[in-house]
């Protein structure tokens, strides 16, 4: 081993408490050990990286995988960094360019350090984070994602990356958000059939606690153009897999302290989310994981080849 400050040789000098081999400096006399480094920046072992990355996709959070495993919380946070941007690569490398048939996309709300209406000096990464999912309806493949304010910019973010994500012509289902008219049709154009399915909610009523959900009357299907299908005019898929969000990241738990605190993290926190739904989550209906059912996979992954 060579000195990390002057570049000289060092020698053998003993082992450290975890049995790794140290070294010293010939000429500062700086002692170093030669510990495996693992993840780009961790020293965990593999398995102990595996551990917290089971516990993180089964919706625990944070500072209770710090009491059951006895990891500090920044060492589960640099982990969750770590793997969330190998995931998210992994996604735009794995799913791109696939065949597909019928895609739902829909908008998930969260927040990263407080409300928007309590984000005063208007910083961009504090306050409402909506994110954009689109899942192919017979697959339940997530083929892409995108993290944002819910504005006509991140609508055409997002449908940039399906289109990027699929290829041939295909129907596509949004729910009334208005921009994805324009951004659809900018992103996609003509080789889909385009429709939304708009919600008609009820008027509150009397004594209504105020995190109740409001209730859905009508749903009226809007064709924008093609010849989308009546039968499959549908979003209850892409909002059946908010649930599956909702209930396997403890950040996005509704009602709690659990929140992000920063957007990157929050961001990292859906990528490791989606690569292991993919690959890893057997999906119950399909008896096989999203990724196998779409052919890019055949087999279920597990934790350990979702970080390699």
């Amino acid at each position: 081993m060579t000195c990390h400050n002057c570049k000289s040789k060092c020698q053998r000098f003993g082992k450290d408490r975890k049995g790794n081999q140290r070294f010293r400096c010939c000429q500062c006399y700086k002692t170093y050990s030669d510990r495996p480094e693992k993840l780009e920046g961790t020293y965990l072992q593999p398995e102990e990286i595996t551990s917290i990355l089971r516990l993180l996709v089964e919706g625990m959070s944070v500072r209770s995988i710090e009491r059951i495993t006895g990891f500090h919380r920044d060492t589960v946070l640099n982990v969750l960094v770590l793997t969330g941007e190998r995931c998210e690569r992994l996604l735009e490398r794995m799913v791109n360019g696939l065949p597909v048939r019928d895609v739902q996309c829909d908008e998930i709300w969260g927040f990263v350090g407080c409300k928007e209406k309590r984000n005063a000096n208007g910083d961009p990464l504090r306050g409402d984070a909506y994110c954009f999912v689109a899942i192919e309806r017979n697959t339940k493949l997530v083929l892409t994602w995108h993290l944002g304010r819910r504005t006509a910019r991140d609508t055409v973010a997002f449908t940039e990356k399906v289109n990027e994500a699929t290829s041939g012509k295909f129907q596509i289902t949004t729910d009334g958000f208005k921009p994805y008219v324009d951004a659809v049709h900018y992103s996609l154009g003509t080789r889909v059939d385009f429709a939304q399915l708009v919600k008609v909610y009820a008027a509150p009523r009397d004594g209504e606690q105020r995190y109740s959900p409001a209730e859905v009357v009508d749903t009226v299907a809007v064709p924008r153009w093609g010849e989308p299908e009546a039968d499959r005019i549908c979003t209850s898929h892409v909002e059946r897999q908010n649930l599956s969000i909702r209930m396997g990241m403890r950040r996005m738990t509704r009602l709690t302290n659990a929140f992000s605190k920063k957007w990157e993290n929050l961001k990292v926190a859906y990528a490791l989310w989606f690569a292991f739904y993919n690959f890893c989550r057997v999906h119950q209906t399909l008896r096989v994981t999203p990724a196998m059912e779409a052919g890019i996979s055949t087999h279920v992954w597990t934790l350990e080849e979702l970080l390699a």
